[in-house]
């Protein structure tokens, strides 16, 4: 039996892609050096346009901080797809950074973080796990719950 591609098991998944979001400043969605593609720093946003917002720890629980990063993770896919236009482009995740906006007393960044790395892991398999880093900040932009930027190989 032939495997499916990143393209079939997105398609599976039953998840939608918000849409690519636009740059709020000075800086590319991402940028392809020799075979690998950087993505910028993505947040929570939603197939509406809009963005999930709040403090983990306080206005959220771990759980919805965990939903907002494989949002976040989704959101990172519309940009892939809009800007090298398919998933099966990518050969591997190569790093992602997630970041929490949370509460000084959070320590389960990386349970959060998991909410996109599970999302990359079902996408592109094996191939989908990288190295990763996820960490606590007092604030991000629009009190978004999560920012996570990513690097991938391309084939």
């Amino acid at each position: 039996m032939e495997e499916q591609t990143p393209e079939q098991r997105f398609l599976q998944s039953g998840l939608k892609l918000p849409p690519a979001p636009a740059p709020l400043g000075v800086y590319k969605p991402c940028l392809i050096v020799d075979d690998f593609l950087y993505v910028s720093g993505h947040g929570t946003v939603l197939n509406d346009g809009s963005l999930i917002i709040g403090k983990i720890g306080r206005e959220l629980t771990q759980e919805q901080g965990k939903a907002a990063a494989q949002q976040v993770g989704l959101a990172i896919l519309a940009t892939i797809r809009k800007n090298i236009g398919s998933l099966d482009k990518i050969k591997r995740v190569i790093k992602v950074l997630g970041m929490v906006n949370c509460v000084p007393e959070f320590e389960k960044h990386p349970y959060v973080i998991n909410g996109c790395s599970e999302l990359f892991a079902k996408i592109w398999g094996e191939d989908g796990i990288g190295v990763r880093s996820a960490v606590g900040f007092s604030s991000l932009p629009d009190n978004i719950p999560v920012e996570i930027e990513a690097m991938f190989e391309l084939y």
